[in-house]
């Protein structure tokens, strides 16, 4: 119930913010599609099966890897608000047998939805973006045991969940071509995850106006806990999802 009353207040508040900005047409897009070399550092909980160490790095995600995807698209208005969404996701899947029969076979998917509202303040060459938003965790497990001497088992885990959370952003030339970034935002709060947060930083190189390549090296954090420890059903996911990224950003105006 929290949810959508929180999702219907976001809604709400940007449509408010665009019927404000509707009647001018001084708008400025850019989208950037994105790679992410992504490792998982932390422990999940699922089940009986507690506290289990996760070290998933990106050498086994890329061997393991069925299909990823990852876009980030921001609009601005001459007023200064403006709107942002990212998504990105990987589904992995691995399978194997022991060494006196049998198999296991594991599928997993993760993928983070974030949305974000945008003040910014212009400051001389440089800019400060105050950031509010919700972020999106979709998290779905299947593993399948197939034991020599014991029956089969199918555990399967879908877990999703918003936060909240609140940041900054800025970014400030280094000469005539190249600019820094500095991200973060913090939330969860114990709406749902008891904390999250993310933090990057990197360069914008510009070609032109129209295409800048984008260099970061991004951490995202997330505490999240349902049901009962030790008891069917219970899940944790206490995690850091970091890595570098490379993306491609094309600006353009209406």
């Amino acid at each position: 119930m929290f949810v959508k009353k929180l999702m219907s207040s976001f809604l709400l508040v940007g449509c408010i913010a665009a019927s404000n900005v509707a009647l001018s047409d001084e708008w400025s897009f850019e989208i950037e599609p994105y790679a992410m070399g992504s490792t998982i550092d932390g422990d999940s909980s699922m089940g009986r099966a507690t506290d289990t160490e996760l070290e998933v790095n990106f050498d086994t995600i890329l061997e393991n890897l069925d299909l990823a995807g990852m876009i980030h698209a921001e609009a601005f208005h001459e007023s200064g608000w403006g709107m942002a969404i990212d998504y990105g996701f990987m589904e992995l899947s691995k399978d194997g047998s022991g060494p006196r029969g049998g198999f296991a076979d594991l599928e997993l998917r993760q993928g983070v939805l974030q949305l974000e509202a945008i003040y910014r303040n212009n400051l001389g060459e440089a800019t400060l973006d105050y950031l509010g938003g919700v972020r999106w965790w979709d998290n779905d497990i299947d593993l399948t045991t197939d034991l020599v001497n014991g029956p089969g088992q199918t555990t399967k885990i879908n877990e999703d969940w918003f936060d909240v959370f609140m940041g900054a952003r800025w970014k400030a030339p280094i000469n005539e071509k190249l600019k820094y970034m500095i991200r973060g935002d913090l939330g969860g709060l114990g709406l749902e995850a008891d904390f999250t947060a993310s933090l990057a930083a990197g360069v914008l190189y510009s070609f032109n106006e129209d295409w800048v390549l984008d260099v970061q090296y991004k951490a995202t954090m997330v505490d999240y806990e349902d049901g009962t420890k030790g008891q069917v059903g219970y899940f944790a996911y206490d995690t850091v999802t970091h890595g570098p990224i490379l993306g491609i950003i094309y600006n353009f105006e209406n």
